[in-house]
């Protein structure tokens, strides 16, 4: 299912910290970071937990000998880090959590061990369309029960067989009987990434393929073997179609892409946002596409079709409430028939604007990257040559978002290594296991990169694991003396170490039965 869900906190107490342990995964990741409170004070030897505080779990480790779990709390803006013993009893209560996450991290993360997870759809993801197994415009909650199968690898078969939980079999325990290293071992793309940069190349051989028709999706079929040249890595540019309806397409286009881009007219809608475009190399031309009428009259009002040039941003004196006030504003000049008036527009102006495009060159997309700011439109104005087909081509206009940096691995047919392709380690459901042959040629052959289309989930997950620091501060107060709106739900400030770290299950799935609450 295409959707995100907010996780709804568990309402019945554990008893102990040992039973949180039992039944959470707690990792290093964020995902892998439980938070608790206690109805009552903890007091420990050199540490007082308050009743109410959010006590987050990072990891589970020795400490003295016995096994400990490493907590934190934050408390008037100061972290405290201390250790509570499995042996901790008292009552805790899973903390609210308005974070959103896929069905993926629910299931490998989120729902603890014997338990159900209830959950609320995001409207952040969810579209409606006839394969979707909920009512249209669902608002209501569900259920998620887990149900568990089991991957297993047998001794004279190169396949992953599953098998499921609730087969009524007996099972014998043969293992100092056999020779483990005689099974052959299954890696994700994931564990081979996590191999030392020493352990490549290596051939391996693939067990389960990815789907897809796109290259080089349809040559890793199951049973061919493939040279893993390295892992790194690689840069690329966030875009997707500019259209009013949805769904729109989303793709990364690697920076090899030969494709030349013209500009497309950008649309903005707030006087912060001109600012935010703002650059040295050119001036900013717009047109009003929505009045706006001022409450200051030393600010200006704007009428639909007003041209501008945008200035830079300053501060300005106005008369709010009969008491002076200074606030920020957009100096712009406004282009009247035969001349041009100064002019003020404050920073949280509700307007709208069209910019007015005079750059006729066509562009690389390294020289879009390096002259000006994302978010950008363009539209393919000359065609990638160098590819079969260029999916970009036929999209009417493109909006470059941001760009992102994301692990890859180079590989090549073992057998006919005419050229190389990169492949994307978080996004390509793939397992392999790895062959004891000697490399032919340590050097690839001519690397080929492709444009990625990625779902609309995909494409939030590479949004949410990018750095946040990287985007803009959020808009002004739409009024002086009115705070800043809370956002609908927060994003947390992610590193790249996230995306290194991302969740993963080794030889099991779940699937989840969705049963409405």
């Amino acid at each position: 299912m295409n959707c995100l869900y907010k996780v709804v906190a568990d309402k019945t107490p554990y008893v102990s910290i040992q039973e949180i342990t039992r039944k959470f995964s707690i990792g290093p990741t964020r995902f892998g970071h439980p938070c608790f409170y206690s109805p009552e004070d903890i007091k420990l030897a050199n540490f007082t937990v308050k009743h109410g505080e959010q006590i987050t779990f990072n990891s589970v480790e020795e400490v003295n000998g016995m096994m400990a779990v490493n907590c934190g709390v934050v408390r008037n803006n100061q972290s405290h880090s201390f250790t509570f013993p499995l042996s901790q009893e008292g009552k805790f209560y899973e903390c609210e959590d308005d974070q959103i996450y896929t069905l993926k991290e629910i299931a490998e993360w989120k729902i603890p061990k014997c338990r159900n997870r209830i959950v609320k759809l995001s409207n952040t993801l969810h579209t409606w369309d006839s394969s979707n197994p909920l009512p249209e415009n669902f608002d209501g909650c569900l259920i998620l029960t887990p149900v568990y199968e089991v991957q297993a690898v047998m001794k004279f078969r190169k396949d992953i067989v599953h098998i499921l939980s609730d087969l009524d079999v007996e099972v014998k325990d043969i293992t100092d009987c056999y020779d483990i290293n005689s099974f052959l071992q299954p890696l994700s793309l994931e564990d081979v990434f996590e191999r030392t940069s020493k352990e490549f190349p290596m051939v391996a051989e693939i067990m389960e393929g990815p789907s897809g028709s796109q290259k080089p999706y349809n040559l890793l079929n199951t049973g061919k073997e493939i040279v893993i040249y390295k892992k790194y890595q690689a840069t690329r540019v966030l875009a997707s179609e500019i259209r009013s309806d949805s769904p729109k397409r989303h793709f990364l286009i690697p920076m090899s892409y030969k494709g030349k881009f013209k500009r497309r007219p950008r649309e903005f809608p707030t006087a912060y946002d001109l600012e935010i475009a703002r650059s040295e190399k050119e001036q900013l031309h717009v047109v009003a596409t929505k009045a706006f009428d001022s409450p200051h009259k030393e600010l200006f009002s704007v009428s639909v079709g007003d041209q501008f040039l945008v200035q830079q941003c300053q501060t300005s004196e106005v008369l709010y409430e009969g008491r002076k006030k200074l606030i920020d504003v957009l100096a712009c000049e406004q282009i009247l028939s035969d001349t041009y008036k100064k002019v003020l527009l404050p920073m949280y102006m509700e307007g709208g604007f069209v910019e007015v495009i005079h750059d006729k060159k066509q562009y690389q997309l390294s020289e879009i990257c390096k002259e000006f700011h994302l978010p950008f439109n363009v539209k393919v104005s000359v065609r990638d040559l160098s590819v079969e087909e260029d999916v970009l081509a036929a999209v009417p206009g493109l909006q470059f978002e941001e760009e992102i940096t994301d692990s890859y691995l180079l590989i090549s047919s073992a057998s006919s290594p005419v050229e190389s392709w990169e492949i994307p380690v978080y996004r390509l459901n793939m397992s392999v296991h790895l062959l004891s042959k000697d490399v032919q040629t340590i050097v690839p052959p001519v690397t080929k990169t492709t444009v990625e289309e990625i779902t609309e989930e995909q494409y939030y997950m590479v949004r949410r694991y990018e750095n946040q620091t990287l985007h803009p501060p959020p808009r002004p107060p739409k009024k002086p003396a009115t705070p800043a709106p809370k956002p609908g739900f927060a994003v947390p400030k992610q590193g790249f170490s996230d995306v290194l770290q991302a969740p993963k299950v080794r030889y099991h799935t779940l699937s989840l039965i969705l049963l409405q609450s």
